[in-house]
């Protein structure tokens, strides 16, 4: 029996394949792959997201690794500030709301306090992860409820903000303790706040009538009331995750006899006969009022920002989530300003 042997097989026309051939697969893009009329088990190379991706029958799916790294800045809630509590020995001016805890992975940023940055979050597709924008501390007169609310992004945990004190006492715990009341000459000690999320508030001018100190910012400690003079709240912090610096996690300034404190950079409230109020998704806290039965400025609302390879995932936002999605390079960075939810990539 004779055997045939070849080296080489050769194409006679376009419509051939040489066994010298590479073999590819077709390449589309996510707009023509989406054309196509597929039967389970299509195999294509997705020039939109550098993938091979398979049809099931009812979805195309990407091959490879299903974890994927996320760059993320959550900011909590802001503490609000207290006003101007009167009692038979004088009054005591209100103290300005620490900023919320803020937490950041991304570039070479840091995170509250002076810390380093975090590691980004590896995550996983077909898995719900929970978000939560954790909202702004109500201001009060006197202080007893005004911290703000915790942001989450599945583990990851940014603590309220403290709120600031009205009646002689120490400023409230949280991710940057709230300012001291005047009346108080409580120290200022890192026992009170988390160090790893933001900074200490201020002391206060130390007897009732006299002035109240800053609320701690992200960056920097809230200043002491000076004797008529409100404390300045502690500077916040900037990112640029979504492509622009943006300062965030500022302090409330305290109110004075005379004066108030003006509020940290990153969206604080300043103090004043009037204490105002932090803004919006900067966890920002409020500033300290002076004027007799006031109650000081509400915290601003704290955010969750969150960046990753466009290439690499899809997000799905659940419901009770407000979000915006943008790009940024060949990043998308995906903004969520209010709400609890879960979210889910694929």
């Amino acid at each position: 029996m004779s055997t045939l042997k070849t080296n080489t097989i050769s194409t006679n026309d376009a419509n051939n394949v040489a066994l010298s051939n590479q073999l590819n697969l077709k390449s589309y893009t996510t707009t023509a792959r989406d054309a196509l009329t597929s039967v389970a088990g299509d195999t294509i190379y997705n020039t939109t997201t550098s993938k091979a991706e398979y049809y099931t029958g009812s979805a195309w799916i990407q091959t490879g690794s299903s974890t994927f790294e996320i760059a993320y800045l959550i900011i909590a809630g802001g503490g609000g500030a207290a006003g101007n509590y009167t009692s038979s020995a004088g009054y005591t001016n209100g103290s300005g709301g620490g900023a919320g805890g803020y937490r950041n992975s991304y570039a070479s940023e840091t995170s509250g306090g002076g810390s380093s940055i975090e590691p980004t979050f590896k995550a996983n597709k077909s898995v719900n992860y929970t978000v939560t924008v954790g909202a702004g501390g109500t201001g009060t007169e006197t202080a007893a409820t005004n911290t703000g609310n915790d942001s989450i992004f599945s583990t990851i945990l940014s603590l309220r903000g403290g709120g600031g004190r009205g009646w002689g006492g120490q400023g409230l715990t949280g991710g940057s303790r709230g300012g001291n009341a005047s009346g108080s000459t409580d120290g200022v000690g890192s026992s009170f706040f988390i160090d790893n999320q933001g900074s200490d508030g201020g002391n206060s001018g130390g007897s009732l009538n006299t002035s109240a100190g800053g609320g701690g910012g992200a960056g920097a400690d809230g200043s002491n009331g000076v004797s008529t003079a409100g404390g300045a709240g502690g500077n916040g912090l900037a990112s640029s995750i979504t492509g622009s610096a943006v300062t965030r996690g500022g302090g409330g300034g305290g109110a004075g006899y005379a004066s108030g404190g003006s509020g940290g950079t990153g969206g604080a409230g300043n103090g004043g006969a009037t204490g105002t109020a932090g803004t919006v998704n900067t966890g920002g806290g409020g500033g300290g009022s002076s004027a007799i039965t006031s109650t000081g400025g509400n915290g601003g609302s704290g955010v969750v920002i969150l960046r990753y390879t466009t290439a690499d995932a899809t997000i799905t936002v659940g419901a009770g989530l407000t979000s915006s999605s943008a790009t940024d390079g060949s990043d998308t960075v995906v903004t969520f300003t209010a709400g609890t939810g879960t979210i889910s990539f694929s």
